[in-house]
């Protein structure tokens, strides 16, 4: 398969891509929010970028990784740039790439931020933005006074007359009321989210009511630059997340090796045949409701995009997935002829029974997250699912790439209903509905 036509295989959605030469090795490594539209602007690129133009001579492979958000795909992108030292890479080469916010197990603890998780303590992280990791950093020491001079003053230093030192300077220093601020620190931390947005808001009107316009300005940019700390810490990132999709990285890999792969599957479950056609279905929903459902098909290991279906949930306004799913495979398969050699569900025992009256004689699986523990006929208990054997690398993908197909559609409406109720609420009086 050729560059160009690798790029046709890439999905609409966020992930690393990584460009690899003839013996494997990795070249490059770049993360973005639609991967094929940033990997096809290298071939825009090419003719004007010396640099681009190089690699892309240099390259005969373009492999990817779907991630959940851009955040996973930033982290991931630094990990991997780590690990493999690509040659076209000049960032993030060498050391640690993250950064983590630190509570030392000393006496009088503190927050740190630091790089190597070589000392004792409470570690948060891992964090990617320097500039807003020293933001948050700098925002809880001040507004939690966990700032420790090292002085000893009868009175205290100056920095605690201006309100900026804890106090441990003191001759009578009290440690109660430092150890409830750092309390109060750590919640923010631990993902206590609109608490602690909502005491920004509150010191932003009290620095605005007594015209301290400066300070409350520089709130507001912590306020920006913690939403976006929160969003990567609430990824909880490790580099063992994505292990199976590094180890399969390209559809072509699944496509080379399908038939193979479809023998095994035969073989592992019990089917009439090796199946040809793979359709798996995923259920997403925000805060329970707004439910939407998707059904992807693989033919052949690979992507058989004219068959994907997009499903808005009829008869459902509160999260059943069983209930959802039963709907959205009762639509899919309204056309008996429909039907694929083999059903894949996103979930475990329970969902794959809700479905199982829709499919008499075509095989089903449901595949649990977490785990990754498979169901079938032959397996009703289930049983743990090898990712690093071909099985799993199929099946795995195959799940994880419905599910992107489905939050990227729930994105979609949910983007298109502000929008809509944007234009409600600013209609003008008197306009026309």
């Amino acid at each position: 398969m050729s560059m160009k036509d690798r790029l046709q295989t890439l999905p609409l959605l966020p992930g690393i891509y990584l460009f690899k030469n003839s013996r494997g090795s990795v070249l490059y490594v770049g993360k973005a929010k639609s991967l094929k539209k940033r990997v096809a602007s290298y071939f825009q690129k090419q003719a004007t970028d010396w640099k681009v133009h190089a690699l892309l001579e240099e390259s005969s492979a373009i492999d990817y990784v779907i991630t959940k958000t851009e955040t996973e795909a930033l982290l991931l992108e630094a990990d991997l740039v780590k690990k493999y030292q690509p040659k076209y890479n000049v960032l993030l080469k060498s050391g640690d790439p993250f950064l983590y916010l630190l509570i030392t197990e000393d006496p009088l603890p503190t927050l740190k931020i630091v790089r190597v998780q070589k000392e004792k303590g409470r570690y948060f992280g891992p964090l990617i933005h320097k500039q807003q990791a020293r933001k948050l950093h700098d925002y809880l020491i001040n507004t939690f006074r966990l700032y420790r001079c090292k002085k000893s003053i009868a009175n205290g230093c100056l920095d605690y007359h201006l309100g900026k030192c804890a106090g441990s300077c003191l001759a009578l220093f009290d440690p109660t009321e430092y150890f409830l601020r750092l309390s109060l620190a750590i919640d923010a931390l631990e993902q206590n989210r609109t608490s602690f947005l909502k005491k920004i808001d509150v010191e932003i009107k009290k620095q605005t009511e007594a015209l301290s316009f400066e300070k409350a300005r520089n709130l507001h940019e912590y306020a920006l630059s913690i939403d976006t700390i929160f969003r990567t810490l609430e990824t909880r990132f490790t580099p063992h997340k994505y292990a199976h999709d590094i180890l399969i990285n390209a559809v072509s890999e699944l496509s080379e090796k399908y038939e193979t792969t479809a023998h095994e599957l035969e073989k592992a479950f019990d089917l009439s045949r090796p199946p040809r056609t793979i359709d798996c279905f995923d259920i997403s929903h925000f805060q329970s409701t707004a439910i939407v459902g998707s059904c992807v098909r693989f033919t052949n290991g690979i992507p058989d995009k004219n068959s994907f279906r997009r499903f808005k949930i009829k008869t459902l306004t509160i999260q059943n997935d069983y209930a959802a799913l039963f709907e959205i495979v009762k639509r899919r398969y309204k056309d008996p002829l429909q039907k694929p050699d083999l059903v894949l569900i996103d979930g475990g025992k329970g969902q794959r029974n809700a479905v199982l009256p829709l499919l008499e004689g075509t095989p089903c699986l449901s595949l649990a997250k977490r785990e990754e523990i498979i169901f079938s006929d032959n397996y009703p208990e289930g049983f743990g699912l090898d990712e690093t054997k071909s099985i799993g690398k199929l099946l795995i993908y195959l799940r994880n790439y419905a599910h992107h197909f489905a939050i990227n559609y729930h994105r979609t409406l949910r983007s298109k209903e502000t929008y809509d109720d944007r234009k409600i609420h600013n209609r003008k009086p008197g306009a026309h509905k």
